[in-house]
């Protein structure tokens, strides 16, 4: 029988980029080759693994860290793409221009049908090599909203923590890492493997959503959220009362309407109704009095304008992925 060639799976390096998303990637496969090998699978199963850069030279990581690369010569299967430095209020343009040879580099590695990954903000790399159109993809929850304003030919989830989409896939925030190298490994050397590399290396259970570690509070409002002051105005009004009974036709009074125009505007400029704008508001205030006060949860509920445990608990449940009191014990 004709053995199953190793997966040949190259890091891209370059100025910049995130240590850790580099040498999470490298540590966790070499961790799984060894595995492999005390499970009796064939040496020439092993991943190949490169750091490689345009320049086949040492690269600046961000934080200063110098680290070594090999050339970027040579076919692999997989080409993954880290994230770089940034804040809130990031200029992409000008993070973007200067990693010009990267970019090509990144779509031409694609057209000659290399797999492409991303961790983190890594996406942005992909979403500029136009690699994102008309693909389901994520990225770091804070960097979403930025992500899809920038690419709207891109189907964002912000909650996924990896989505794979054909030949592309992208991973969420910084410790996405190991999701995504944990991903490899069960694609490689198979979920028996992967479960056990895991297990030593002190890795969860691979996650499927970022949205419980998302806080509101540290989302940069986008430009578009900004231009939308009529929603961001009903988003306030409802924030401010939460404890009292919805009622549309008491908000477009308000903001003197009718309920079918208020709906209507809310609805263009957030795709959303009024009230997914209260729940998402109430879930918010209750993330926010679960892990900061040691109210219970009957009266945490009962701040946020719910009378039902049971109901309000199925929303959060839904909504952030786990339950009000898992949220409160993680």
């Amino acid at each position: 029988m004709k053995e199953t060639p190793p997966l040949r799976i190259a890091l891209l390096a370059y100025d910049g980029c995130m240590g850790i998303e580099i040498f999470g990637i490298t540590d966790v496969l070499l961790v799984a080759n060894h595995v492999a090998q005390a499970m009796g699978r064939s040496p020439s199963r092993a991943m190949e693994v490169r750091v490689i850069s345009l320049q086949g030279r040492s690269v600046k990581a961000a934080g200063g860290i110098t680290l070594g690369t090999q050339s970027a010569r040579g076919k692999f299967d997989w080409l993954i793409v880290p994230g770089l430095e940034v804040v809130q209020g990031t200029q992409w343009p000008a993070k973007l221009a200067r990693l010009k040879p990267e970019l090509a580099f990144i779509q031409s590695s694609f057209a000659r049908g290399t797999q492409i990954a991303s961790v983190c903000v890594g996406s942005f790399l992909l979403g500029q090599a136009g690699l994102l159109d008309d693909r389901h993809a994520t990225t770091a929850w804070i960097m979403a909203k930025n992500l899809a304003a920038r690419y709207p030919q891109a189907k964002v989830n912000p909650h996924a923590v990896l989505l794979e989409d054909g030949a592309i896939v992208t991973s969420g925030a910084i410790t996405s890492t190991f999701d995504l190298a944990l991903h490899l490994i069960k694609r490689s050397l198979g979920a028996d493997v992967a479960s056990a590399t895991a297990r030593i290396a002190l890795l969860p259970k691979p996650r499927s959503s970022q949205a419980p570690y998302v806080d509101a509070q540290l989302i940069a409002p986008s430009p578009s959220s900004e231009a939308s002051s009529f929603s961001g105005s009903v988003a306030q009004w409802l924030g401010k009362r939460l404890q009292e009974p919805y009622s549309l036709s008491r908000l477009a009074q308000a903001f003197h309407v009718s309920p079918r125009t208020l709906m209507r505007r809310v609805k263009l400029e957030t795709s959303h109704s009024p009230l997914t704008l209260l729940q998402q508001a109430r879930i918010t205030e209750a993330k926010r009095l679960l892990s900061s006060t040691r109210w219970s949860i009957q009266k945490i509920v009962e701040a946020v304008g719910y009378t039902d445990i049971a109901t309000f608990s199925r929303l959060f449940a839904r909504e952030v992925g786990e339950t009000p009191a898992r949220y409160r014990a993680r």
